[in-house]
């Protein structure tokens, strides 16, 4: 595979993860081996939050707060950015490794633990009253997630089960209904990592140890795929304005890249099947 032209936005991390832009455009990602988040601007400063720990998946509330994952302790937690303050809003859970916020505020969250070979990861919510309900389990390593169609279907990556499930989802019941296989990835030496679903219902899913970004579409058949410069891509996202294209963390040489070109839309240059 060819690799897409790209621009490298931050080097010389230790296993970045989770990007996100938050309601005001920023750029944030998560340094798992830093015990750090990051923040780029839109005017391009960059800040650093020290927060010890693991962190991983981020995902911004409404009130501007950004929640993230803890995995060395089993925790998700929350950081104001004004303040840097952060504490703990859901405990004992197996590494939460992944979440996003759905329509109604619910918080759903991947707990993969140390499910690479028994099928003991899980998949939890927290509601906005602080009650947490399992919604899935039995699961080999359940990692990224995505809501898809407006929040009415929600699409997680199973890593060591090397595929995507999908299934409607019930906001008021906190609910995810009749889960199924969407696909299976064979690209690479594991299955799919973080993953982003463009405004076209395309899923953008990394591959790690593959060096590429995978794409599907919802009926489950592949799209084509993106070349990355290095081996381990992690998560990916899209830039809501559009100026980034998809910006991609990248563990093998501890860098977040942008791909330009790569809009919402499956652009000519991607291999395509």
């Amino acid at each position: 595979m060819t690799v897409s032209r790209f621009d490298i936005i931050a080097s010389g991390l230790c296993f970045p993860e989770g990007p996100v832009f938050d309601w005001k455009g920023n750029l944030w990602w998560s340094e798992i081996e830093g015990g750090a988040l990051w923040c780029r601007t839109c005017s391009g400063d960059v800040k650093t939050f020290e927060v010890g720990g693991k962190p991983n998946g981020l995902a911004f509330h409404a009130d501007g707060s950004v929640f993230f994952c803890d995995g060395a302790r089993g925790e998700v937690r929350k950081l104001n950015p004004e303040n840097a303050f952060t504490m703990t809003v859901a405990s004992g859970h197996q590494g939460p490794n992944d979440l996003a916020f759905d329509s109604a505020g619910n918080l759903v969250f991947t707990c993969p633990g140390n499910s690479r070979v028994e099928p003991t990861g899980y998949v939890a919510c927290l509601a906005a009253d602080g009650k947490c309900t399992v919604i899935a389990d039995g699961l080999m390593f359940p990692n990224g997630l995505a809501f898809a169609n407006n929040c009415v279907a929600l699409v997680i990556a199973e890593t060591y089960g090397r595929r995507l499930w999908c299934g409607d989802w019930d906001a008021t019941a906190r609910k995810w209904l009749e889960p199924q296989i969407l696909c299976e990835t064979t690209e690479g030496p594991n299955g799919p990592d973080g993953i982003a679903i463009g405004d076209n219902g395309l899923i953008y899913t990394a591959i790690y140890g593959s060096g590429c970004i995978d794409i599907f579409r919802l009926d489950g058949t592949r799209a084509g795929c993106l070349a990355t410069p290095g081996s381990n891509p992690t998560n990916c996202a899209f830039d809501p304005s559009g100026k980034l294209g998809l910006v991609v963390t990248e563990a093998e040489r501890g860098q977040v890249l942008s791909f330009p070109q790569v809009g919402n839309g499956l652009m000519s240059f991607v291999g395509s099947d």
